[in-house]
């Protein structure tokens, strides 16, 4: 148990697109996670800055666009930002005061196309990392464009034991976003470089989430955090689309989380949770991969490199 830290999921969601509240929000929360729970990382949900927008079409037709569509995408392009940006800047500030590793989903502008990303920030290094996701799923296609290979890190990161504190547990985390988890060949890339801790900031709250997520780290054996948002109406501005505009009602569920932890063996640690704003947290005792790897390592013993090869373009 030595070879321990201690990890957090959460759930919570975007502040109707404000970014000063979201911020606030984050280090709200963050704060918690860690004087609460003494955890020493965090993951956020998928599109947490810059916020997820559920069920938006952007007025967006085959063939055909809109000026309601185009002023739309605007107020979604102002709320997304830059990387680096005195946005990131905040979340390294809190990262530092904290001493808590930050994993979180953010809409990031370059120029004039957006992206689905997740930032690493390290508490003594600040930002240290990101990565685009590297295809949108469906209607997400409208709005962000495609990640590349030169945005897949696995980074290393050293803690102090959270059981044994005189002792370094050296770790490696990467983050994969939402239905990009359904892409086989990614995941085995991440395997291929020793992820141990592999972050999932989604907005798939469906109820076979969690059957993919502990198959992922039962595949892996690799400890899963997945951390969805959980919104309502009244979290999204009042004229944003809604499921039924006859039937508005401000506690009306947009986004149902279902965040959870699971462990290399594919057992639930804690979660999922459908409350509206929560914080998962567990001891992750970085043996347990060993342990799993006993019987399945699907990039070493338990693979077949002379039938099948994986192939990775990581340039930009």
């Amino acid at each position: 148990m030595a070879n321990t830290i201690r990890a957090s999921v959460i759930q919570t969601c975007t502040a109707r697109f404000n970014l000063s509240e979201t911020l606030d929000k984050f280090e709200k929360l963050t704060r918690l996670a860690k004087e609460r729970d003494g955890s020493q990382l965090v993951v956020f949900p998928e599109g947490f800055i810059g916020g997820y927008p559920k069920w938006s079409t952007f007025s967006c037709f085959v063939g055909e666009r809109t000026s309601e569509g185009r002023d739309e995408f605007i107020k979604y392009h102002n709320a997304a930002v830059e990387i680096p940006s005195p946005a990131t800047d905040r979340i390294a500030e809190v990262s530092k005061a904290t001493g808590v590793f930050v994993v979180m989903g953010v809409i990031e502008r370059d120029v004039g196309t957006l992206y689905c990303t997740a930032i690493f920030v390290d508490p003594v290094e600040g930002l240290v990392a990101k990565h685009r996701k590297l295809l949108p799923t469906a209607c997400e296609r409208l709005i962000w464009g495609q990640g590349d290979g030169s945005t897949l890190p696995v980074v290393a990161k050293k803690f102090q034991s959270s059981v044994e504190p005189t002792r370094t547990v050296e770790t490696k985390i990467s983050a994969t976003i939402c239905w990009e988890n359904y892409m086989p060949l990614l995941r085995t890339y991440y395997y291929s470089l020793g992820t141990q801790i592999y972050c999932v900031p989604t907005v798939d709250a469906r109820e076979t989430w969690e059957s993919s997520m502990r198959h992922i780290a039962f595949e892996g054996r690799c400890f899963v955090l997945s951390a969805c948002q959980f919104a309502t109406e009244k979290d999204y501005p009042p004229d944003h689309p809604v499921a039924d505009t006859s039937n508005r009602n401000p506690d009306n569920v947009m986004i149902n989380g279902g965040s959870l932890i699971v462990s290399p063996l594919g057992k639930v640690l804690a979660g999922p949770t459908r409350k509206p704003e929560d914080i998962l947290t567990a001891d992750l005792d970085l043996d347990d991969i060993v342990r799993g790897k006993f019987d399945l390592d699907a990039v070493g013993h338990y693979s077949r490199p002379d039938v099948f090869q994986l192939k990775a373009n990581i340039s930009p």
